[in-house]
Order: structure tokens, then sequence, then C-alpha cells
């Protein structure tokens, strides 16, 4: 029988910044409009993480009832590893999803912009379609795609607006700057299990083309968000500060590069997503001041 802290570690904690920091852009950027607000924002924040975990449970039942989750390199999973049954993770998976839901309709019924439920529901669908289905889209190479959408500009610009009724190009920037961290947080979690999503037929974007390639785009991907973000600073000069995360991101890149795999990415994996924590606090500081 699984644990709390079995279903903390279901959970996937080290991929829950990528659900807050789009907020906190979206709340920044909201904030440099001069229409910031706070209730809402926490209203999304919690739409965004009930998303983020719903969609690692829902990953954890499809990949574990497909059979690709049984030989792998992160943390053990509740379904392939037997810690739970099935059917209790794919109600975990809904129940996130509920919560999502009842939060969303909360925050759009405070907007009064009641077409964003349909947004509301395509991420959903989005979020179980990613390994769940006939034809996950995960399984075809388009994780990265969905991600950056929902978990970049839907998430960050649908902040925004539901916040000051108007976006601007702060907020469009960054959205793609978040958009990109979330696909490198996705790309190294997919870079580590390449061996074994290759043997079993799991064509993501990183198998697809091939570890030396992958490590590249992620390198890409965790580098140019940063350098993205100081475009803001003719916005505001205090968004420069994202200056300082440079370095770290520089570090992330070569230790991909070098060839890291296996265990080592795992460090990684929760680099990435501290860095787009930090992103989003510094560059959501940076749009507000």
């Amino acid at each position: 029988m699984a644990t709390p802290s079995d279903w903390v570690a279901g959970a996937r904690p080290r991929t829950l910044p990528a659900a807050v920091a789009p907020v906190l852009v979206g709340t920044g950027a909201a904030a440099q409009l001069g229409d910031a607000r706070i209730g809402r924002a926490l209203l999304a924040a919690g739409v965004a993480l009930a998303l983020q975990v719903g969609v690692n449970y829902a990953n954890d039942y499809s990949d574990g009832v497909r059979g690709t989750d049984v030989d792998r390199v992160g943390p053990a999973r509740l379904t392939a590893s037997g810690t739970a049954r099935p059917a209790q993770v794919r109600a975990a998976a809904f129940a996130a999803f509920g919560v999502a839901g009842v939060l969303g309709v909360w925050l759009v019924a405070l907007t009064g912009e009641w077409w964003m439920l349909a947004v509301g529901a395509l991420a959903v669908v989005a979020a179980w379609t990613y390994t769940g289905g006939r034809r996950p889209y995960g399984y075809l190479g388009l994780g990265e795609v969905g991600v950056f959408v929902f978990f970049g500009l839907v998430a960050v610009l649908g902040t925004t607006y539901t916040q000051a009724g108007r976006l601007s190009w702060p907020a469009w920037v960054g959205a793609v700057a978040i958009g990109l961290l979330a696909c490198a947080l996705l790309m190294v979690n997919n870079l580590r299990d390449v061996p074994t999503d290759a043997l079993v037929g799991k064509r993501t974007l990183a198998v697809r083309l091939g570890e030396h390639r992958a490590r590249r785009v992620y390198a890409v991907l965790v580098v140019l968000p940063v350098l993205l973000a100081v475009v803001c600073a003719f916005a505001s000069p205090w968004c420069l500060v994202v200056l300082v995360l440079l370095p770290p991101a520089a570090v992330l890149a070569a230790v991909v590069l070098l060839g890291a795999r296996g265990r080592a990415l795992v460090p990684v994996l929760g680099g990435t997503g501290a860095l787009e924590l930090g992103l989003g606090v510094l560059l959501g500081l940076g749009l507000a001041v």
C-alpha cells in the first residue's frame, strides 16, 4: 500500500516550479500594467499546481499500464512499481484535475470571461492525452509543444489577463521565456530516459533528436530564456536582475553538454526546476517594481 510519502513523490515535486513560475511572471506583468490582484493570482497558482500534479499522476498511470515505466532511471513510479493500484493513481489524477476545475471556475467567475473555461478544458485534455489515450502526443515527440503552449503561453498570459484584462509585450516575452524553460524541464527528464524510452517505442523529442542533439537543444532552452527576460528591461530596468541566473543556467548547460546521463541527470532536473522558479521570482519582481 502506498504511503503518504509515496504519493508526495508520485506528484514529482521537482516539476512543481513549472506551475508556480508562470503565475509569478504573469502577476508581475499585470502589476507592470498597474492592475495586479493577489487573490486572483493565488487562484491561478492553485489551478496551475493542481494541473501539474494531475498531469504527473496521469503520466504515472498511463505509462504504468502501457508498461513503459518498468525499467526507468528516475524515481520509482506508483503504478509501475506496484506501490499503488492503477485505479488509485488514475483517481488521484482526476481528483487533481477536479480541484483545478473548481478553482478555474472560481477565477473565471471573478473575471466574467466565461470563454476562458474552454481554455481550461483544453488544458485538462492536453494533460491527460500527453501519455494517455489511443495516440498520446508525448509518444510522438510533441510533448514540448504542449508544455510550451499550456505551461508557458497559456499560464503566463492567462494569469496576466485574469488580473489586468489585457496583455502587454513584456507578458508575451515572459510567457515565451517561461515556456522554453518548461520545455527544458521536460527535455532533461526525457533525456535521462532515452535508452529505455527508445526500447519501448516512446518516441519523445529527445529520442527523435538523439542524445547528442537533445543535449544541445537543452543547453539552448536553459540559456535563451534568461537572455529573453533581459529584454523586459526596456519596460522596467529592474528586470536586469535576471542576469544573476545566467551563471547557473550555463552550469546546467555545461553538465548536460559534457555527457551527464542516468542518475547524474536527476540533480539537473531539480536544478532546471529551480532555475525556472528563480526566473519566475526575479522577472515577476522586476516587472512589478
